[in-house]
């Protein structure tokens, strides 16, 4: 074996070790309506080999909490745990606070505002040149769901908050802009929510390094997609040193690495946690603040021992 060899075969193996017990708060398996490379059994059956503790199924268009308890009742055996939660896009219509005290009640572990229905979103394709890969003639396009009537959070906003702080569900903010983040999270802070989650500051939502930290003093963890970051990844969008300026920003303790991946014709999800491993350690992290961003840390945010 040579000495680069040799060099792989230990990082290869610290990584396996940082990676017992992760979690991936935010992946894209199907089944879906948009082109997936994995489904959600396959997936739990890679990161159960990985010795992944949990993974939380994201879809931009259903609930998946029924198909995250078929997969723990039927196969009990699998060591990563399979959760789901709702997106508030047009499909369940929009801030439904019946649907998401549903959701919690199935132990939906997290709640994400609108994202493809958000109207920053539908400004920011606009100019992204970004299509969303379901769209069919049979589908109609997305429309915007407000957050806000007459520069207030509307009355169902407060409600589906009420809702969150009862329940325990995770409050994520999906891709409304950074300054309406700022009002809703600070308005969930009021009421009681204790789980937030930043969702991707570096892509769609229009955050700046100075918001972030604002956002993270709220309380909220910060949550980086790997796929804009990592190497290979078709959707990246920024560099290593971007991403390492953000969790330098807030620190180890405040953020949240997940793939954000499963689409068809980039990495799979596993790699993309892989790589992005190895890019925190090309960057000097230790193993112990590595793991606190890819499990600890939204291990807690979920309550995955509750």
């Amino acid at each position: 074996m040579t000495s680069v060899e040799a060099i792989e075969r230990e990082e290869t193996a610290r990584i396996d070790a940082i990676l017992q017990g992760a979690v991936d708060p935010h992946v894209h398996s199907g089944p879906s309506i948009a082109p997936r490379a994995i489904d959600h059994l396959d997936l739990a059956r890679v990161y159960s080999g990985a010795g992944f503790a949990a993974m939380v199924t994201k879809d931009h268009d259903y609930s998946g909490v029924m198909c995250a308890r078929m997969i723990r009742d039927h196969y009990p055996d699998l060591k990563t745990r399979v959760f789901s939660g709702i997106v508030l896009n047009n499909v369940v219509g929009g801030i439904n606070p019946y649907a998401v005290e549903h959701t919690a009640a199935m132990d939906g572990r997290i709640v994400w505002l609108p994202t493809l229905a958000a109207e920053n979103h539908l400004q920011w394709e606009k100019t992204s040149g970004w299509v969303h890969p379901a769209s069919t003639q049979k589908i109609r396009p997305a429309g915007g769901v407000p957050l806000f009537t007459d520069g207030k959070l509307m009355p169902e906003v407060l409600d589906l908050l009420d809702v969150c702080a009862a329940t325990g569900i995770a409050l994520a903010s999906g891709h409304i802009h950074v300054s309406e983040t700022k009002v809703v999270f600070a308005e969930a802070r009021k009421r009681g929510v204790e789980r937030l989650i930043f969702t991707h500051p570096e892509d769609i939502v229009g955050a700046t390094l100075d918001d972030t930290r604002e956002i993270a003093a709220m309380g909220a963890y910060v949550e980086h997609s790997l796929a804009f970051f990592i190497e290979g990844s078709k959707f990246r969008t920024r560099t290593n040193e971007e991403l390492k300026a953000f969790v330098d920003l807030v620190g180890a303790e405040r953020t949240i690495l997940c793939s954000d991946l499963g689409q068809v014709g980039t990495l799979s999800p596993l790699e993309g946690m892989r790589r992005g491993v190895a890019t925190c350690l090309s960057f000097g992290y230790s193993d112990a603040e590595i793991h606190a961003m890819v499990a600890t840390n939204a291990a807690t945010v979920i309550g995955l021992d509750d």
